[in-house]
C-alpha cells in the first residue's frame, strides 16, 4: 500500500483538534502584548486550579529544592509558577510564528563578547540553555544575534511534530532530533553552534548522580560527551522575563574552562550548579511541572512524588 501524503492523512478527523490548535497557535502571535499576558495567566490559572497531579508534582519540587521556603511562600511560587508557564504558551506561539526582528527592541542581549570569541575559535559551540517556560521565545530572539541549531525532542503527534520542526527550523538553522548524536557532532564540527537544554531527568541509563539543588539527581552525560567528541567550547546561556513582563535578558557566561574535566560527575555537577543559579534568579520560569527526580539513585529507593 502506498504511503499516504501528508495533505491526506493529516485531513483525518483525528487531526482536527491539532490543526485548530496549530490555528490558535498562530492567530495568538499576533495579539497585543498586554492580551498575550492576560490570556496566558488566565491559562494558567487554569492549569493550577484544575492540572491536581501537575500542581502535586511542581509543589514537590519546589519543596525539594527551596526548603526554606515556607509553606505559605511555597503556595504561592507554584501558582506564579503555572501562570508563568501559561504566558509561556503564547510566547512559544510569537517565537515559532513571528519574525523575531519585532522584538528586538524588547530584548537585551548581555556576554556577546563570550560568544563572539567562542565562535571565532572555529569549533562551534554546544550552548547549554534551561528549560524556562521561554525557551522557544529565547531561541527567536538568540537568532537576532547569532545562528544556532537546536536539539529538541520529537512530539508524539506527527501533525504537531512537523509544525514544530518547520517553526523551530526557520529559527534555528536545523533542528536535531535528541537521538541523532551525529547529527550534532556534525553540526558543530561545521562550525555551528547548537543549542542544548541538559536539565530533564532522561533515566538512569544515561545519566550519572550529580546534586542539583543539594538532591542527588538524574544528570545526563552527553552534555560532556558531546564537548569531548568535538573539542567545541560549552556556552553557558541565560534567558528570562524581566519583572517588567514585557522585556527579555539574554546572557552568556563565559565558557566553562577545563570542560569535559575526564569525570562525569564533576562535569554535570559543573552544569547544574550553573542550571541551579540561573533558575534561583527566577524560580517561577522554570518548568517545575517536570518531574525532575523521577529517577532515583537506587532503584529501591521510594519515589519523591
Amino acid at each position: 500500500m502506498a504511503k499516504k501524503s501528508y495533505p491526506e492523512s493529516f485531513a483525518h478527523p483525528r487531526y482536527w483538534l491539532t490543526w485548530l490548535g496549530i490555528g490558535a497557535m498562530k492567530a495568538s502571535a499576533y495579539l497585543p502584548w498586554c492580551a498575550k499576558l492576560w490570556l496566558g495567566r488566565g491559562l494558567g490559572e487554569l492549569a493550577w486550579r484544575f492540572g491536581k497531579r501537575r500542581r502535586h508534582i511542581t509543589d514537590t519540587n519546589l519543596k525539594l529544592c527551596f526548603p526554606e521556603w515556607s509553606e505559605a511562600e511555597r503556595a504561592r511560587q507554584v501558582r506564579k509558577t503555572f501562570h508563568a508557564n501559561g504566558i509561556g504558551i503564547f510566547e512559544t506561539a510569537t517565537g515559532w510564528c513571528r519574525d523575531p526582528e519585532h522584538m528586538r527592541d524588547r530584548v537585551t542581549f548581555k556576554g556577546q563578547e563570550h560568544m563572539e570569541r567562542a565562535m571565532a575559535q572555529g569549533k562551534g559551540a554546544l550552548i547549554v540553555g534551561i528549560h524556562f517556560s521561554t525557551l522557544d521565545l529565547g531561541g527567536a530572539l538568540h537568532s537576532l544575534f547569532f545562528p544556532a541549531d537546536v536539539v529538541y525532542r520529537p512530539h508524539d503527534n506527527p501533525l504537531f511534530e512537523r509544525f514544530m520542526t518547520r517553526a523551530r527550523n526557520g529559527i534555528f538553522g536545523t533542528a536535531i532530533d535528541r537521538h541523532d548524536l551525529r547529527g550534532v557532532v556534525r553540526r558543530i564540527k561545521s562550525g555551528h553552534g547548537v543549542w542544548y537544554s541538559p536539565d530533564q531527568d532522561f533515566g538512569r541509563e544515561v545519566s550519572v548522580f550529580a546534586p542539583f539543588f543539594g538532591i542527588d539527581a538524574a544528570s545526563i552525560k552527553l552534555t560532556a560527551k558531546i564537548a569531548r567528541m568535538t573539542g567545541a567550547p560549552v556556552m553557558p546561556l541565560m534567558f528570562h522575563r524581566n519583572p517588567d513582563n514585557r522585556t527579555y535578558t539574554l546572557e552568556y557566561l563565559p565558557a566553562l574552562d577545563n570542560f569535559p574535566s575526564g569525570d562525569d560527575v564533576a562535569d554535570a555537577t559543573r552544569i547544574n550548579a550553573f542550571i541551579e543559579g540561573a533558575i534561583r534568579k527566577h524560580p517561577e520560569q522554570y518548568l517545575w511541572l517536570h518531574r525532575r527526580f523521577k529517577t532515583r539513585p537506587e532503584k529501591t529507593d521510594p519515589s519523591l512524588y
